[in-house]
């Protein structure tokens, strides 16, 4: 039996900065959840999860992640992507200090 499709975003580590991000309904990679494309079928997110796997010099670690449609875009539905969403949590830096949280 397969598992239901849930909707997602495509998310993954860049390899240069190791700041976490989303791939963007215009197909580049942002740092901003609520920019995130959410997918609502698992052919089109398999394809996309195919093609961001392919750029290893450039991402690591891409996977999809459950989301929904919120009020400003897509919302993580899993507390583990909530606080990747926020960024690094030590001190305020990266996206905690530009706002972008």
């Amino acid at each position: 039996m397969t598992e239901r499709f849930t909707p997602s975003v495509l998310t993954a580590n860049d390899l240069l900065e190791g700041d976490v991000v989303y791939l963007a309904a215009s197909g580049h990679w942002t740092r901003r959840l609520p920019e995130a494309r959410l997918f609502t079928d698992p052919d089109s997110a398999a394809l996309a999860l195919a093609a961001a796997q392919a750029q290893p010099g450039r991402l690591v670690g891409a996977y999809l992640a459950p989301a929904r449609l919120g009020p400003h875009g897509p919302e993580a539905t899993h507390f583990r992507e909530a606080f990747r969403a926020r960024g690094p949590s030590n001190y305020p830096h990266g996206k905690q200090a530009e706002g972008l949280c």
